[in-house]
Order: C-alpha cells, then structure tokens, then sequence
C-alpha cells in the first residue's frame, strides 16, 4: 500500500528534524529566559488549536498489571534508551513486531512482513503535570479499560457466532474497515488514541463555528461543531458520532452521542446510551494535553478514562492514498479463490 511510503517518507521527515521535537519529559516547562507563555488565539479569542500534532508514545494505553501510575525517571531514562530503530515500549512493543495494544490493524494484518524502517512507535513516556505516566489510561485507579458487562460479553458471543458461518476471506465486508480504506478509528476516535504502530499524527483546523481533525491514518477527518448540541435521528449514528464542542474557559470540550456500533472502542461497540467527553487544554507552545472519559453502563461495568499529551510536529503529514496502492484486499480475496480452487471448494 502506499501508506508504507508515507510511513517511511514520515519517518525520514522525523529524523531529520528530531533535534526540533520537543520530548514530552520536557513539555509544559516555563518559556526559556523566565518568560511567561502566552496562549495563542483565535480572532475569537479563543486559545488556538491548529497545526500538526502527535499523540505518539512508548506509554501504554492500559497500565501493566501490579504498577503504579507513574515511572521513576530511572526507568524513564532506560525506556527511552534506544538505537531509533526499535524503541523499546513498556509491556507493549517487541521489537520486529506491532505492540498487541494499539497496533494498527494493517500492522497486526502483516505480521513480520514489514521492516522496521516502517515503524514509529514513539520514542518518549508520556508526561502530564510533570508525572511519567506508566499508562494513559488514568481512571479507574488501576489504569485500565474496565470490564465488559453481560450484555457487552452477550453481543460479543453473538457477533462471533454470526461470523463463524463465514471463512475470513469470502468477501470484502468480513475484512477490516482499515483494510478497505473506509476508516481506521481509533486516532480519530473519540476518544483518540494513539496508533501504536506508526502515524500517530494529526493536522487540526479552527474556525469560529468548528474545530476539523484530521488523522493521518486513512486520512480521517472529523468535524466538531460548536455551539449548543443539536440532536440527530435515533436511527443516524456517524462513525465519529454527533460531537458538539464549547468553550469552558481556555479548554475546548467536546460531548459526543450515537457513535456508530462499528466504530468499536478496544473493541467494544458501544451503545445508544453511549456519551465520550473530552478535553482539549493547550498547556504550552509545544504541547495540548487531551483528556478523555467514556461513559457506556450497557457495554462498560463503569465509566473509564484518561490523559493524553498531543505534542507540536515539526514534520509534515503525507496522503495516506490508501485506495490507490490497496493491493491488501484484492490480494487476500484473490489469494482465498485460488486456494478454493486448489481445494475444490467453491
């Protein structure tokens, strides 16, 4: 596909200009020479979003089990010892291999095939108000995703048994959204989190009446409007759902209803009753930090959340063109006819 290119031109970009990336152990430190920060704005006055991001980082989504919720900066400095080839990621990432948790899902498709040029898993643990995070999920206590409730546990069985009638390849709707370049998700979210694999990044756009963030993979883009939320038919759920944002302060906050089920989150679809808040607070020149909570009491047994630092990149985002070098599907469903045919089945 021709989102390899892009990992790969994206890569380059980041080496090149790695001496600019400000690390998140560095974030939301005061303005060199003493001077305070001053928030920049819109003509609005409202504090300014736009820009290229990142969300990229060697902090795991869900915390390892018997953790605490923050590094000593001795482990700090051992996690992000690396060659800038294969960073190592807490609990998370092998090398020459997608993390299990938040790996893409082209990457969990290709297994080993890619090297590892392609790869840009993050280099930095995330830090929010001066703590090396061990997980960005931050509540429950724990650090992470609570668990399913029967009724989650009861759609899950039923979609697995409505599948099972199916080979994995009989048609283009049993392969993954990703694959068939409709969507990827998560980055966009909500709530956003980052890839795990590579391109983590994203370009964000403000006017007085949206916000617009565009993420690199599949070149999602989402739409926030702004002002009081108006409601949607019960029977339209966008993949991004009806988000609605405002200003509370100098952080935007966003309310988001009737996600589709399709849109699953760690691989729950959620519900009609389903409501993700976030919060976007830019803290300093290089960093806003994100904050999220996903209340669903008919697929989570409680709400659930955390923070996320989305650091300024000084690189730019590439066309993902992910139709125009989707070699992937008609390769695997080609690939699946000529083994029927070697099998007799038809």
């Amino acid at each position: 596909m021709n989102m390899r290119h892009s990992s790969w031109l994206l890569g380059l970009c980041i080496a090149i200009a790695g001496a600019a990336l400000l690390s998140p152990a560095a974030a939301q430190a005061p303005a060199p020479d003493g001077e305070q920060w001053v928030v920049p704005r819109t003509p609005e006055g409202h504090p300014d979003l736009q820009g290229n991001w990142t969300n990229s980082t060697l902090t795991p989504f869900e915390r390892q089990e018997g953790r605490g919720p923050v590094f000593t900066w001795e482990e700090v400095a051992e996690l992000e010892r690396g060659d800038g080839v294969c960073p190592p990621n807490p609990g998370t990432v092998e090398c020459g291999r997608a993390s299990r948790e938040g790996a893409s899902n082209e990457a969990r498709l290709s297994g080993n095939e890619y090297n590892e040029v392609y790869w840009e898993r993050g280099t930095r643990i995330a830090i929010i108000n001066g703590e090396p995070r061990t997980s960005l999920v931050t509540h429950p206590a724990n650090g992470r995703v609570p668990a399913r409730t029967p009724e989650a546990q009861r759609l899950g069985q039923e979609r697995r048994d409505f599948r099972s009638q199916f080979g994995q390849y009989d048609h283009p709707e049993l392969r993954p959204f990703a694959e068939r370049c409709i969507l990827f998700g998560s980055p966009s979210g909500p709530p956003m989190q980052p890839v795990g694999a590579y391109n983590s990044n994203y370009t964000i756009v403000q006017t007085a009446d949206y916000v617009m963030i565009m993420s690199e993979m599949v070149h999602d883009a989402r739409i926030i409007r702004i002002g009081e939320p108006g409601p949607i038919a019960k029977s339209v759920r966008p993949y991004f759902g009806n988000s609605w944002g405002r200003w509370e302060g100098d952080a935007l906050v966003v309310e988001t209803t009737d996600i589709s089920p399709q849109q699953r989150i760690r691989g729950v679809p959620l519900s009609e009753e389903a409501v993700v808040i976030e919060r976007f607070t830019r803290v300093d020149e290089e960093t806003i930090v994100y904050e999220f909570t996903v209340d669903d009491p008919t697929m989570f047994t409680e709400p659930w959340g955390g923070e996320i630092p989305i650091n300024k990149l000084h690189a730019h985002l590439y066309e993902y063109a992910c139709h125009e070098g989707n070699y992937a599907l008609a390769n695997v469903l080609s690939g699946a006819r000529y083994q029927e045919r070697q099998t007799g089945r038809n």
